[in-house]
């Protein structure tokens, strides 16, 4: 077995497929314990018969078709419209416009990819200096992961409700525990890129009602989202999965058949471009909770918080661990695979130190995020580097002061539970 583990690492370092290296560590566990290994097969199907499930190709899908439309300008548009007028209220557009993007896509590279190139000249033009446009723009791709319909937080809902720990993990529960964390971190980015806005001595643009007007009728489609989205779930018109059919359902229609900006022939690219992300995170999924089982009959949780539990006595202690350790793993896996490999290890034990999972999950997502900005994987520094066709060292420098903030805002969520939980006890 210890060959068989300097191989999978080997695999690994040369560039392996994920799916392929968890496949195959779980087929040698459960080879090595004489376990039927069409156990794996019976774990891919029961995720296959989850209804929820459904939400995550979907969502992904109306997210591309926003992406490939021109409904980031539309929204660049309105919100500029609408808070252009303060101090450096550009750099708070910018910060409020990819965040609410990349909710709807679950992911930032795709926020710098479509919004970049349009926001970041806007940016220089206005006055703001080079090395802070970038961070900005760089920085803003990550931070609407805590807002519905986020990919993210639903694929930590999927995985937390397969391990059965004895409280309830509701995927429309995270939606809502991720709105005051997430206005949290706008916040704090947004007053201290209005502050620095005033060192800058930006012009201000005057507030027009006449172009507000036409920025909402121009984006008035787009407007209803949120409420289709978050109003259907919480009013319980809709479980998440059929709030996920109709927002592609409309998304498709207003996209294609009333702004006509996607053509019919351009459907099947953008349906393969979206489906591949999705096949990519299914598959890690699937190979992932086959490996979960195993981790659980093999009681490795609970070892593992055992031997925890000696060195470290209270949650406080857990939590600055954990903050520590998810910064470092962001730094070599992207969140997605971070998610379904490390939150079946990590969610028992926190809850035995009294952590609720829902909180777990925010804590998990805000901290992570911050690995978008770190090297060496750090997708968002090489996105912008190409993106923006600067080098990737200087756009690591344009981050550092946004980083500082994302870790305050992190710790604060971290240690502050009410933040995430305060709306659910309503």
């Amino acid at each position: 077995m210890i060959l068989a583990g300097f191989v999978l690492l080997l695999l690994v370092l040369l560039g392996a497929p994920l799916f392929a290296v968890i496949a195959a560590s779980t087929l040698l566990a459960f080879a090595r314990t004489d376990v039927d290994l069409t156990v794996v097969m019976i774990e891919i199907y029961r995720l296959a018969e989850m209804p929820v499930l459904l939400a995550i190709p979907l969502f992904t899908f109306a997210g591309y078709l926003l992406a490939e439309s021109r409904a980031p300008q539309r929204l660049v548009r309105i919100t500029n419209a609408l808070l252009g007028w303060l101090p450096g209220g550009l750099a708070a557009v910018v910060l409020v416009v990819c965040a609410l993007f990349t909710a709807f896509t679950g992911a930032s590279g795709i926020t710098i990819v479509a919004l970049g190139a349009l926001l970041y000249p806007a940016l220089i033009q206005a006055g703001y200096p080079e090395r802070f446009s970038l961070g900005l723009i760089t920085t803003s791709g990550s931070i609407g992961l805590l807002f519905a319909p986020s990919l993210p937080l639903i694929l930590y809902g999927v995985v937390a409700q397969q391990l059965n720990i004895g409280q309830p993990v509701s995927i429309s529960d995270l939606f809502i525990a991720g709105i005051l964390p997430g206005v949290l971190i706008i916040a704090l980015l947004a007053i201290w890129s209005l502050w620095q806005g005033r060192g800058y001595k930006i012009p201000q643009a005057p507030f027009s009602a006449r172009e507000a007007l036409a920025a909402v009728r121009e984006a008035a489609w787009e407007l209803p989202l949120p409420v289709i989205v978050l109003g259907g779930i919480y009013s319980g018109f809709f479980a998440v999965s059929e709030a996920a059919a109709v927002t592609a359902l409309y998304v498709l229609v207003v996209e294609v058949f009333i702004h006509r900006e996607i053509r019919l022939a351009d459907l099947p690219g953008v349906m393969r471009e979206s489906m591949v992300l999705v096949g990519a995170i299914l598959i890690v999924l699937g190979m992932s909770l086959a490996s979960t089982n195993y981790l659980l009959d093999a009681e490795v949780p609970a070892r593992l918080f055992g031997y925890i539990r000696e060195h470290v006595h209270d949650a406080y202690g857990f939590l600055l661990l954990l903050s520590l350790f998810l910064l470092v793993l962001g730094m070599m896996l992207d969140i997605f695979s971070a998610l379904v490999i490390m939150v079946p290890l990590i969610l028992p034990i926190a809850v035995g130190y009294g952590i609720h999972p829902i909180h777990l999950g925010i804590i998990f997502l805000a901290t992570m995020e911050i690995g978008y900005l770190l090297p060496p994987i750090g997708m968002n520094l090489f996105i912008a580097s190409y993106r923006l066709n600067r080098p990737v060292l200087e756009v690591f420098r344009s981050v550092l002061p946004f980083i500082a903030i994302l870790i305050i805002a992190a710790l604060v969520i971290t240690y502050w539970p009410w933040l995430s939980l305060g709306l659910l006890q309503r």
